[in-house]
């Protein structure tokens, strides 16, 4: 069912053969293989091309299989991919909602193929009739982002699986910022919908975007093309190492997300109070969107103070808009403070 989506050239393709690939199962202890140097153990040698120690980390705490995994240098590798595998440049098109994350359109436009963009109802809800609407015969993927950037709020269940259960196609659910609630996560119901593909990284609850590691969570036939396609040794070995010490101190982990929680609850009434702002939108994620009476003077003001948020005030539906991450409480005062400021100048 899959390969009636796949490019003909990637069903063809015989993939990258890597040198530790040719004896893998086998107990070795002289490495002749590769061309590497012998010297400086450990970084002398290619990482694992699979991941598989830490994906059998990862599956324990994730709840899936670890052949329902794939790892890429960031998440931005697996939408890239996803063009990659199943879109015919020149003739095959995307649909996606809008306002979104703005990597898929540009990977849309890197890739050669048509980006639709549907906008939300003007609260940021999704209605699934008019994103169907905009599919045809040649439509092969729709992205949807839950919660969504920028807008903070997870999209409808109910909505999602309608598209879910219409649409033909691969549905990829950007869960990026899933962890910062408590709704089920889409890649819980993997064996629901084989088509669907689920995104997350290790950049936001994690607090690891430095090591640029993204996850995608799909059936195992598709993340055996992801891993067909992508570049051999796509996952370095610090990378791997340090996300294995991250998955090691779930406690550590728990109460920084206790902490982010308890800061959202405190931070989003203030903003909204201040007679700067004129809304404070529902978030589901570690940001909010706050709608003022001037976005562009705001930032620049804050900007001259150190202090840097988003403005999306360009984008589709969020005009006059800050996009705001919770920080430290340390941070999310001196915000406050500088808006307060700001609304007595």
């Amino acid at each position: 069912m899959i390969d009636s989506l796949v490019r003909k050239n990637i069903l063809a393709l015989t993939p990258y053969s890597c040198a530790r690939d040719e004896f893998k199962g086998r107990a070795a202890s002289v490495f002749l293989d590769a061309n590497e140097n012998p010297y400086n153990t450990p970084l002398n040698r290619y990482p694992d091309p699979l991941q598989e120690e830490l994906k059998k980390k990862l599956a324990t705490v994730k709840g899936v299989e670890p052949d329902q995994i794939f790892f890429g240098n960031g998440s931005d590798e697996a939408i890239d991919l996803v063009y990659r595998v199943f879109c015919e440049p020149r003739v095959d098109n995307v649909v996606a909602i809008s306002p979104t994350y703005g990597m898929y359109g540009v990977c849309a436009d890197i890739n050669d193929v048509e980006y639709r963009a549907v906008p939300l109802n003007d609260d940021f809800t999704l209605d699934a009739d008019r994103l169907l609407a905009s599919v045809d015969g040649q439509t092969k993927v729709i992205w949807l982002c839950s919660p969504n950037n920028p807008t903070g709020n997870a999209l409808a269940r109910d909505q999602v699986e309608r598209v879910l259960n219409e649409f033909q196609g691969i549905v990829v659910v950007d869960e990026a910022y899933s962890d910062f609630n408590d709704l089920r996560p889409f890649r819980m119901d993997l064996y629901r919908f084989p088509r669907l593909i689920v995104l997350n990284t290790f950049s936001k609850l994690w607090a690891s975007a430095a090591i640029r590691l993204g996850m995608a969570f799909a059936s195992p036939e598709i993340i055996s093309l992801f891993n067909k396609v992508k570049y051999p040794y796509n996952v370095n070995l610090l990378t791997q190492e340090q996300a294995m010490k991250m998955l090691a101190d779930l406690p550590h982990i728990n109460l920084w997300r206790a902490t982010l929680l308890k800061e959202r609850t405190q931070l989003l009434p203030a903003i909204a109070e201040l007679p700067i702002c004129k809304a404070v939108y529902p978030t589901d994620a570690n940001f909010f969107l706050a709608r003022m009476t001037d976005a562009d003077r705001i930032y620049h003001y804050l900007v001259d103070r150190g202090i840097i948020v988003r403005n999306r005030s360009r984008v589709e539906l969020c005009g006059n808009c800050l996009r705001i991450t919770i920080g430290t409480p340390q941070e999310n005062n001196a915000l406050l403070g500088a808006l307060r400021r700001f609304g007595s100048l």
